[in-house]
């Protein structure tokens, strides 16, 4: 069966300029679809369901005026010509004008009605545009949905749009009536249950990154204080004590060093809420014991605090490449060469420093390409295309391996510095040393739980073991029902 969805209504100008439809001949057994509405919304409606093969009736207060705006196969009339002829009518119009259309209200009765309007703020306290809409033709079945979907999904298709719809109604035959029109039209429907859903389906598309706030916010936290660490003592350090102006380093090499700090510390806010989850339930001896607000919160931004990481490690290696081509840095090999040369040629040659920056190098990169694998495998169309084990393999196996060359790629940075006296400026110790606190307590935490004794007893509490009500797993026989033997004492 060809998709829908993957046709084209737009040509582009290579093809001619001209805008047509692929020949659709309407089915006669299929419903009459009428609109009320000519916005760019109804108009591109209008041209995908043209498309799919149905017979559509625009109702305007002014035909003549966009008659011109719509395909050829559309019929644009007045709306009460077109309430008359449809079986089922999308609502294009604002909500604050649902009450124009109440002149319809005897023509309307026991027809379907598809809410398609979205309120200008989020509300959570209702009622919604749907259920004000029901109340304005109790007759009619409503049904809310397709306010999610955008008219450029609707004019390029599934190639450039999200193919679910939302949808909910009191009448199951009015939702099924508009399942099988979004099927044909190439779109996958959720059912969301009754009209009450409503409210929560038109705010769906007014959230602003609801998920990434908590974890933008403690990135730009995190970079305002090592930015602010960093600018205090590799440059206003030397300013002060030496009167010597290291300015120029605030654009580029204090956020470079900013960068991977950010990233390090995020990485380890990925893995410590696990540990903390496995020693709570390790504590309390069962895994039915809800967690924390806090806690789910924090579990539940693990991906968002994952990319966040990995789009500062990304911005780190970026910026490390540019180093070299800064002024700044070929003023300072050139007055490098020229000193080794007047001191007549001398071997600068350090075994220790080489193999330090190769290692330093070496395990960056690496880090970087195991980022990069759980950032892609954090997608949802490359998730479902891996099973579970599969995937926690990439994000918990692999994810630990990633931060343990981070922090690795961190210790080849600092090398044996953290020992050395004159590198704590104003007493404050060299950045690496504070970054590298939480990855040692996250990968210290993980190598306790794969001890033998915690991780045993770890597994049979997430298998259902409860430390004041012991049960046994055993086969089924005749003396124990259902396979389960209880033995507890409670």
């Amino acid at each position: 069966m060809p998709d829908e969805m993957a046709r084209r209504l737009i040509l582009e100008r290579g093809d001619g300029g001209a805008r047509h439809f692929e020949d659709a001949v309407p089915d006669p057994s299929s419903p009459v679809i009428g609109i009320l509405g000519t916005g760019d919304f109804s108009r591109s409606l209008a041209r995908r369901l043209v498309a799919s093969g149905y017979q559509v009736v625009v109702g305007s207060r002014t035909p003549t005026r966009f008659v011109a705006l719509f395909p050829e196969e559309a019929e644009v009339t007045t709306q009460l010509e077109a309430a008359n002829k449809a079986d089922l009518i999308f609502v294009a119009v604002y909500p604050e004008h649902h009450s124009t259309l109440m002149d319809l209200k005897q023509t309307l009765a026991g027809k379907t009605l598809v809410d398609v309007s979205n309120s200008l703020s989020i509300n959570h306290k209702g009622p919604s545009n749907a259920e004000l809409l029901a109340d304005y033709f109790p007759g009619s079945f409503v049904v809310k949905g397709f306010n999610t979907v955008s008219a450029w999904t609707l004019q390029m298709g599934a190639r450039d749009g999200g193919r679910q719809v939302f949808l909910c109604s009191n009448s199951q035959t009015a939702k099924n009536l508009v399942k099988s029109i979004c099927h044909r039209m190439g779109f996958i429907p959720v059912d969301m249950g009754l009209l009450s859903s409503s409210l929560e389906i038109e705010n769906l598309p007014l959230y602003l990154f609801p998920s990434w706030r908590l974890p933008v916010l403690c990135m730009l936290i995190l970079f305002i204080f090592f930015y602010l660490y960093n600018f205090i003592r590799d440059v206003l350090y030397p300013f002060i004590t030496e009167h010597k102006s290291a300015f120029y380093k605030m654009p580029i090499e204090v956020v470079n060093v900013t960068l991977p700090s950010v990233a390090l510390v995020m990485l380890a806010l990925v893995y410590l809420p696990g540990l903390l989850a496995a020693f709570l339930q390790l504590w309390s001896g069962t895994k039915y014991n809800r967690f924390p607000n806090w806690l789910d919160r924090w579990l539940l931004s693990r991906k968002q605090l994952g990319l966040c990481s990995f789009l500062c490690a990304v911005l780190h290696a970026v910026y490390s490449l540019c180093l070299p081509l800064r002024k700044s840095a070929q003023f300072k090999l050139s007055n490098m060469a020229y000193k080794q040369v007047k001191k007549g040629m001398e071997d600068s040659w350090v075994d220790e420093e080489v193999w330090r920056m190769e290692l330093y190098l070496s395990v960056g990169i690496m880090a970087l390409g195991l980022l990069s694998l759980l950032a892609v495998t954090s997608l949802p169309s490359v998730a479902g295309t891996i099973n579970w084990r599969e995937f926690s393999f990439i994000q918990s196996t692999l994810g630990y391996c990633a931060l343990f060359m981070a922090t690795a790629h961190t210790l080849f940075y600092g090398w044996n510095r953290a020992f050395v006296l004159a590198r704590y400026h104003f007493y404050m110790p060299p950045t690496f040393v504070l970054v590298l606190v939480l990855p040692f307590v996250v990968l210290l935490g993980r190598a306790a739980l794969c001890l033998p004794c915690v991780a045993g007893r770890l597994r049979k509490i997430r298998r259902g073991w409860e430390r004041n009500r012991h049960i046994r797993f055993m086969l089924p026989a005749e003396d124990c029902r259902n396979g389960v033997e209880n033995v507890s004492n409670v």
